[in-house]
């Protein structure tokens, strides 16, 4: 499979698609509190993308690699839980750290994101790993450009990962996005400089590390349900994700809205070209 470069009209609709997609975090946010079960959480994004957004939430009945097809509209993966947790009647409480991950098909275009939710005061370990894990993100998102090369950006997350104590998941990684949910090329979130695919303008990709407190082997979790993957020694894992456009002179972020969190400080001012 062929990497997709997409023309003005094409990243229009991806525009759209990443704008809607992290309207829906923000729309679910106030209702991330203890006491709401995971069902409850899909149930109104569900409703919120299908009845308010006029768009389909491309998880539900998503078959990816294997045969059981996935039965929810979102991912909720909770402390120990790395990716692809399915909602559930188990309730969010105090302490709990949750990853909440929404893709948004409108007009045959998808935009994929996910945040990391604190459910109420966390232990300051959990809160560390949940900002350190989105400064990696940024410490990739912040190198994009034609010319530089997928390694590049995997490097940059792993040495910052791992340069903080913690360990990068090396079974999963971000991908080419568009009209197809996952398209090439392959994100790593660990590399070598100069290595993989070289980026060139229209290409469009998520960058969404997975990085554990403790160490990077990971394993089926215990539901036994064909989706949900957690940490090995049962320590927290976190994740953030946005959906990243290649431009002229630098990137696009395509999935933000009124309520994303604002890039780091590190992060310079970016020209849109």
């Amino acid at each position: 499979m062929t990497i997709t470069i997409k023309d003005a009209q094409d990243i229009q609709g991806m525009r759209v698609a990443g704008r809607l997609t992290s309207e829906v975090l923000d729309y679910l946010t106030p209702f991330v509190q203890p006491g709401v079960t995971t069902n409850e959480l899909d149930k109104l994004v569900h409703d919120y993308i299908v009845n308010v957004q006029q768009a389909i939430p491309a998880p539900l009945n998503y078959m990816g690699s294997g045969n059981v097809p996935y039965p929810k509209s979102i991912c909720t993966s909770i402390n120990h839980q790395v990716c692809h947790g399915i909602p559930s009647d188990r309730q969010l409480k105090k302490g709990d750290i949750v990853n909440i991950d929404v893709t948004v098909i409108k007009d045959g275009w998808h935009g994929d994101s996910s945040r990391m939710f604190l459910v109420g005061p966390v232990s300051i370990a959990a809160r560390r790993l949940c900002s350190l894990t989105f400064d990696a993100m940024w410490h990739g998102i912040k190198l994009v450009r034609p010319g530089i090369h997928l390694g590049d950006i995997g490097f940059a997350i792993q040495k910052f990962a791992e340069g903080h104590g913690f360990s990068v998941v090396r079974e999963f990684c971000g991908h080419g996005i568009g009209r197809m949910f996952h398209e090439e090329p392959q994100v790593l979130h660990y590399g070598q400089p100069g290595t993989q695919d070289r980026l060139v303008e229209g290409m469009t990709f998520t960058i969404e590390p997975m990085v554990n407190a403790g160490k990077r082997d990971i394993k089926d979790g215990p539901e036994k349900d064909g989706w949900t993957i957690v940490t090995k020694d049962h320590s927290l894992s976190a994740q953030w994700e946005h959906t990243v456009l290649v431009t002229r002179t630098g990137y696009e972020v395509l999935t933000l809205s009124a309520g994303t969190p604002p890039a780091p400080a590190f992060v310079p001012p970016q020209t849109l070209a």
